[in-house]
This record gives C-alpha cells, structure tokens and sequence, in this order.
C-alpha cells in the first residue's frame, strides 16, 4: 500500500539555501514508461543550486522539486513497464523530484545498485557518470593513451573523471584550488594535480607535455578559461564545455582552433531526450558499472544531510570546501 502524500523539499522562491523548504505534496504517478521510486538517499549537484537560485528552470513535463539522482526501491510500475520488477533496488537519473520520499523516473534511467553499494554511496553516481560518460566518452572520445585535462578535479564530477578517464587507460591532469584538494585528485588516480591559485595551469601542462599539449579536455570553468584551453590543447584536440563559473560569453581566437583542428563542443545533461539518456545508461551498465562491482573506481563522498536539512547541504556546496559528492538521506 502506497501512501497518498509525501515530504518533499521545495524551492519556495529563488533565493539562497534558506528558501528551500519541508513540505507535503501528493503522491506522484508513473506515467506509461515510468517507475515510482522510493527515495533513499538523493545526491546534490550544482544544477540543483542553480535552480534553486532561479537561474536553470526545470523543463517542460519534469517535476519543479530539485533532485537530478536517486537511489531507492521500486515501488510501482507505469504501463508497459517490464524491467525493472517492483522492489528492485536502483539507482536512476532524475529529471527533477529527487528531494522527496518518492520520485518518478524514465525506467530505462535506472542502473542496478554496484555491488556491495548502499542507498547512500548508489544516489552519487547517476548524475555525475551520465555527465561524464556523455561528454568525456561520447562527445570528447577519449581514447587509451591519450592526455586528458579536467579542471575542479576535487568536486562531483571532477573526482569522476579522474576515475574514469583513468580506468580508460588516459593520462590525467586536473586542477584544483589547494594543496588539500590536488592531493584529493592525486589520490583518485590523477598523474597531475595543479594548485591553480599558486600556478598557471597552462604552463605546467605545456612543460609538462613538452609542448605537444592534451587531447581532451572537460571544463566547467568557462569565460578566460576558453582561451587557456585553447593553448593547452594538442593538435585534433577537443574541449567539452559542461558549465561556465566565470560566465559563458568570452572571445574568442579561430585562428589557434583551425590550425591545431581543435574541436570545441558541450552539452547540459537535463535537457536531452529520455533516448538519448537511455542510450547513456546503456554504455555505463556495459562499461563503468563492472567498474564499480569491481572496485576500480567508486564516488567519493564527503557529506550525508538528512533531507530535512538540504539547505544546509546547499550552503555547503556553495562554499566550494567539498570534495566529493554531497547526498541527502530520506
């Protein structure tokens, strides 16, 4: 027997952590396609902050409930819906309605928990390896052998990549700010960390690579990052745009672009088609979750909220001292 209402956390006005807010709401449905997940634990990403401060609205058809990740059971079915079975435990990618006891998700969204994965370790990994696998794998293609630069290296995504890149077979630069956080990254696997408040990531990358350069990079930086990147980049390089913390307009120089061949592309992950999601999940469950079975790579987690105190989780990744994936406990 479900319940016929839910706790939920609502952004009650764009605002700062303090305007998110306990409330209760009316059970969602699965609609044809979708399962009812009873929430567990739901991880936090910078979406959620960006949606919470009113800049990043939730799309057409998706729940105004922050929460892009989930880990949970089964609990009902929508139509047509034949895996997976009711009672499953899964982790899944949200396009919305996370923070709440129960959310609905797209059933080929969901990936079965790793082994030995609790609800709490499982809800940090859907949004950050369907990022990273799309833009990393997919779009970046990177290759075994090949250099590979991700900047924020100590927060969700950046630890993230670094594994996976890693495993992949990739050498691996990443930035971080402070000797803490570059030891974070050095730990997960990075051949490099630089400490980019003491120096310029540039020319450490160009001595370090005798000049040639890396191959793929992943920022989330933006603004005067575009054109560092640009130097850093070897020839056929590509640089995958995923966020922009110093702003998303910067000039820009073609002439470096055209005579390297460098390829710059991006993307955001909420937006895309459920198909385009489900075809992400396949090449994790193929690919990465015999990974995490494995214990090759795991998310690393630096803090557990409950989900009454998700402000306080948001106030906490808003002041850039994580490392790691922040989760909220239901």
């Amino acid at each position: 027997m479900l319940p016929e209402t839910m706790t939920c956390i609502e952004i009650s006005t764009p605002g700062g952590p303090e305007v998110l807010k306990s409330v209760i709401r009316a059970l969602p449905q699965p609609k044809p396609g979708e399962v009812l997940i009873k929430v567990a634990a739901a991880g936090i990403n910078r979406p959620d902050v960006l949606q919470r401060a009113g800049a990043y609205p939730a799309p057409p058809g998706a729940s105004d409930l922050p929460g892009l990740e989930v880990a949970g059971t089964v609990a009902a079915l929508g139509e047509g819906v034949a895996s997976p079975a009711l009672g499953a435990e899964v982790c899944a990618l949200a396009p919305g309605g996370g923070y709440a006891e129960y959310c609905t998700v797209d059933a080929r969204h969901c990936l079965a928990l790793p082994k030995g994965y609790d609800m709490v370790r499982a809800a940090a990994l859907p949004e950050t390896f369907f990022t990273v696998w799309h833009n990393v794998v997919e779009r970046g293609a990177l290759k075994t052998g090949e250099k590979f630069l991700v900047h924020g290296g100590a927060g969700g995504i950046g630890t993230t990549a670094i594994q996976l890149a890693k495993a992949l077979g990739a050498e691996v630069f990443a930035t971080a700010n402070g000797e803490a956080k570059c030891k974070a990254c050095r730990d997960l696997g990075a051949d490099l960390a630089i400490d980019y408040s003491s120096a310029d990531f540039v020319e450490v990358i160009k001595e370090r690579t005798k000049g040639k350069g890396v191959d793929v990079i992943l920022d989330m930086v933006g603004g005067d990052y575009l054109a560092r990147n640009i130097k850093s980049l070897a020839a056929d390089g590509r640089m995958v745009s995923i966020a922009f913390l110093r702003g998303s307009s910067a000039e820009l120089n073609l002439m470096p672009v055209m005579l390297k061949r460098l390829t710059l592309t991006g993307s955001t992950l909420r937006p895309q088609s459920n198909e385009a999601k489900a075809r992400m999940a396949k090449g994790l469950a193929e690919t990465v979750w015999p990974l995490l079975d494995r214990g090759s790579i795991a998310p690393l987690i630096h803090a557990v909220f409950p989900l009454a105190e998700a402000a306080r989780a948001h106030a906490l990744m808003e002041s850039n001292a994580h490392m790691g994936k922040i989760v909220l406990q239901v």
